[in-house]
């Protein structure tokens, strides 16, 4: 039986029954993040802590091997608010009912968890963690899609020996090329991995530092929490993406897209379906007007993982008084045409010449609600 220590990280945190009845609590994302021995999963795990922008992780890690190394080094950039899973394989030596009471202490109110990241052993099978996050019972938590770490360096030494990573790779919804200044031939292996990884968000990295505004939303909880406006919740512009320390977001753009006329879920989900090549990030809040007018839909794409979350619009309008409306969107990635991305997002728009609202028109959408999709977890792996 392995040995588990659990700790949280307290935080007083107390609402009113009132405000929870009329504005439930986020969940919380939960990212896998795999790959094979070496690979970097530990290193890209720190980096994350310490550029999380205030928001608060929490992490399951799992080493295989009786001396938890990854755990030690993780639990010393985020203090208690770890679980730490020695001695086997997560996939193999816990079932869905133990991982949940892990979740459930990670996620506790009192906690102040923003983001939770499963790394997993070496050995550990992506497909499986997926379905065991998919599986949990626990109502605060919500799948946050599969990073794939992958060691540029020694990519083709671990294809011989592990020929299992082209199916890990199309499983995930962002790669990680991680130690690209090492690798004798970088865009070659770069194209290899964009060719199996079935349109999955493929990233360069070196030393394991990537921008974490790919894994998930650099703002602590009790802010996202109040309803913010979207100018507040995303604070930065794009000039700002280039200006972290450490030049993290050097190469990337940062496209808004604001509007006050409800977008055409039909046209919305053509555009997602063929989103521009480099195009790594969406997140945001969309407004379908009458298509569903009680509530707004919080969009979260990295690479090809897709989700929408309907939401009551805040401050209590109910869809029938005369609140400000907006759709707000943020979308990155590298080497895009900015221009030509608000061109296609105007297009959605819905107008005149769009299709009347009827019952079929959210169809789309709704296939990439989390609850519909909970109920079979390959459809995590068929969104975009």
């Amino acid at each position: 039986m392995q040995d588990s220590q659990v700790g949280q990280v307290g935080q007083d945190t107390q609402s009113t029954q009132d405000a929870q009845r009329s504005q439930p609590s986020p969940q919380i994302p939960v990212v896998v993040l795999a790959g094979f021995l070496g690979a970097g999963k530990t290193t890209l795990l720190n980096h994350l802590l310490h550029r999380s922008g205030g928001s608060r992780i929490g992490a399951v890690v799992n080493d295989f091997g009786a001396i938890e190394i990854d755990a030690m080094a993780v639990a010393g950039a985020l203090g208690d608010s770890t679980v730490s899973l020695g001695n086997g394989c997560l996939c193999c030596a816990v079932d869905v009912g133990e991982l949940d009471e892990y979740l459930e202490r990670l996620t506790a109110p009192a906690a102040g968890i923003d983001v939770i990241v499963i790394e997993a052993s070496g050995l550990a099978e992506p497909q499986e963690l997926v379905r065991m996050v998919l599986a949990s019972e626990n109502p605060r938590v919500v799948y946050g899609g599969l990073v794939e770490v992958v060691d540029a360096a020694e990519f083709p030494q671990t294809r011989q020996r592990h020929p299992e990573i082209d199916r890990h790779l199309a499983l995930a919804d962002l790669v990680v090329v991680n130690k690209l200044d090492r690798a004798e031939d970088g865009d070659g292996v770069l194209s290899l991995v964009r060719s199996l990884g079935d349109r999955a968000a493929v990233v360069p990295a070196v030393h394991g530092r990537v921008d974490p505004e790919f894994l998930f939303d650099c703002r602590p909880s009790e802010e996202r929490v109040g309803q913010l406006s979207f100018d507040d919740l995303h604070r930065h512009d794009p000039d700002e993406l280039h200006e972290d320390a450490g030049h993290l977001h050097t190469g990337y753009d940062s496209v808004a897209f604001v509007s006050d006329v409800p977008l055409d879920p039909r046209r919305l989900m053509a555009f997602l379906d063929g989103r521009a090549e480099g195009l790594y990030r969406i997140k945001g809040y969309v407004d379908f007007g009458p298509y569903d007018p009680r509530n707004r839909y919080a969009v979260h794409a990295v690479g090809r993982f897709l989700r929408f979350y309907p939401e009551p619009w805040p401050d209590g309008d109910d869809g029938i008084g005369n609140g400000h409306r907006l759709t707000q969107l943020v979308l990155i990635g590298a080497g895009v045409d900015a221009p030509a991305l608000r061109k296609e997002l105007e297009a959605c728009k819905g107008g005149k010449d769009a299709p009347h609202a009827d019952e079929h028109g959210m169809w789309g959408v709704l296939r990439y609600v989390q609850e519909a999709a909970a109920e079979d977890p390959e459809a995590s792996c068929d969104v975009l």
